[in-house]
């Protein structure tokens, strides 16, 4: 048997207003603990306060997001990671769905896009990360990732399928 694997996590860079909710959330869970122990909300002013502990809680779980990117044998799958807690599959495709994988920006890649492309974005986001654009076409929609794939998951791909892997620049 002759398997393929490779996996690559990328963590992904936490957008600026994030610190900026997380530092108002914050604030909102002291207003609301003050208005809880105050006798003239009573009840209400302690539901206040479950729920701004609530919205604290998704918020500081959801703003670190991390992407794993699978390939096995024939097939890619990417995952959402929250917090480093909560996976959630994000695109999964097989090889031969997939009409390229190419740098970002290259001709190769720009050549296959066409005006009803779907558009999904797994990369980190940082300053001078080296992204891949992968093409898939399944049945009648076209969607193109962007993604930030290692050496091995590009071997990996480029030994299943040579002519639709491009080597980067």
């Amino acid at each position: 048997m002759n398997e393929m694997y490779a996996e690559c996590l990328v963590k992904r860079k936490s957008p600026a207003y994030t610190m900026l909710l997380k530092i108002v959330m914050g604030i909102v869970c002291v207003i609301a603990f003050f208005l809880s122990i105050t006798p003239l909300l009573g009840v209400f002013g302690v539901v206040i306060l479950f729920a701004a502990i609530a919205g604290t809680y998704f918020v500081f779980r959801n703003s670190e997001v991390e992407f794993e990117y699978l390939y096995v044998t024939n097939s890619l799958s990417i995952d959402r990671i929250y917090g480093k807690s909560k996976r959630k599959k994000a695109w999964e495709g097989s090889m031969e769905e997939v009409q390229i994988v190419a740098p970002t920006g290259s001709t190769e890649a720009r050549d296959h896009e066409t005006g009803n492309i779907k558009v999904l974005d797994f990369s980190s986001h940082m300053p001078g990360a080296k992204t891949y654009t992968l093409i898939s076409q399944s049945g009648g929609e076209r969607t193109k990732i962007i993604f930030e794939p290692d050496e091995k998951l590009l071997r990996c791909m480029r030994m299943t399928a040579p002519r639709k892997v491009i080597q980067g620049i």
